[in-house]
């Protein structure tokens, strides 16, 4: 038995819950899909403050976020089904998904979709990358944030990104001690506040540095590092060996695009955003009729940005079934005019050069 929804959103983080609450405001029938036993994505683990404007929840904590976001749903007109711990195993034509719920499979048939499936972690290939006490840093985080699980005492972070910082900080805050930072590239990746403020606690960031590989027999017990030259190869004799409990990973985020491509969207391989990514058009809409996607889904940004994406293609995908809500250009040109202001800038530069060649794939095709 196939049952039918007006829209149906996957992904009950930022970008999927803030869509939810457009396409309620709009009276829509939703359908919210997500994997983990609550709602809020990333943002439940986040306990920095976010940066911005008031718009984008400016000097707020991310779980407050969440729980702001979440808050939102339960006033706002339409009818919301939520369903949690559930996944989804295929999307299919007709847009067409089956779902693994209450040990059950279930289907469903909707006349839009919003794929807001976020991103999951890249790792590193490293001799004994598969020791115990070697994590990802949403791994980290779910230990330490949610679970008050503290994943070690000497910690080597492997990544300077604005995840590894954050990352990075928030272990010494729980009171771990993070020895170094490293970074492969010949700058830090994240914000420079992130940087200082490590610093300050007399963390090292080496640049041009990577890991070599893990020492332990049962569990990590230290680790090999090794500077890089100019074209990333290895300088020899750099070695140097640290002790640690534990090694955190933070290279990187992939956009989730499987159910997409098991759908049969078109994709294209755009680093700027992550890898492998939809091929959307101004709406967000994949080359699937009535099929969008929204936040980290479509290109690594940060959840700022995910949630003025969802906001949008939760007003679009309304507008698609007919119901347009009052204001609707003025939103829209809001979202619009938020998403340029935060890829604005020498720290958008990235985002902008992979949508960018991601508009000239979509004009080739």
């Amino acid at each position: 038995m196939i049952k039918h929804e007006e829209l149906i959103i996957i992904g009950g983080g930022p970008a999927g819950l803030s869509a939810a609450k457009s396409a309620l405001e709009a009276d829509l029938n939703v359908l919210l899909i997500e994997r983990y036993v609550r709602l809020g994505g990333q943002l439940i683990k986040q306990t920095h403050k976010f940066f911005g404007s008031k718009n984008q929840k400016a000097k707020m904590r991310g779980f407050n976020i969440a729980t702001l976001l979440i808050d939102g749903l339960k006033d706002a007109p339409g009818h919301l089904t939520v369903l949690t711990e559930a996944t989804v195993v295929g999307m299919y034509d007709e847009r067409i998904v089956t779902v693994w719920h209450d040990a059950t499979y279930k289907k469903y048939q909707a006349d839009a979709i919003i794929v807001a499936t976020g991103a999951s972690e890249k790792f590193l290939a490293f001799e004994n990358n598969d020791l115990p006490g070697i994590y990802g840093a949403g791994g980290v985080q779910t230990l330490m944030n949610l679970n008050g699980v503290l994943p070690g005492t000497d910690i080597i972070m492997v990544g300077s990104g604005n995840i590894g910082l954050i990352v990075a900080y928030q272990l010494m805050q729980a009171g771990a001690r993070v020895t170094s930072v490293l970074e492969a590239a010949p700058r830090i990746g994240g914000y420079a506040v992130h940087a200082s403020k490590l610093r300050r606690l007399g963390v090292s960031i080496k640049t041009r540095t990577t890991i070599k590989r893990a020492i332990g027999e049962n569990k990590v017990e230290a680790c090999e590092i090794v500077s890089l030259d100019d074209q990333w190869n290895i300088i020899e004799g750099t070695e140097e060996t640290i002790n640690t409990d534990a090694i955190c990973i933070a290279v990187g985020l992939s956009p989730m695009h499987q159910l997409l491509s098991m759908a049969g969207a078109k994709t294209s391989y755009i680093s700027e955003l992550g890898g492998l990514v939809p091929c959307v058009d101004e709406n967000n809409q994949t080359s699937i009729d009535g099929v969008f996607v929204s936040g980290d889904a479509s290109g690594i940004e940060e959840a700022s940005s995910a949630m003025v994406e969802g906001r949008f293609t939760g007003l679009i995908a309304a507008k698609k079934l007919g119901h347009v809500t009052k204001g609707f250009d003025k939103d829209i040109n809001e979202c619009r005019d938020q998403l340029f202001n935060l890829r604005r800038g020498p720290c958008g530069l990235k985002i902008r050069e992979g949508i960018r060649k991601l508009r000239e794939v979509n004009d080739h095709a």
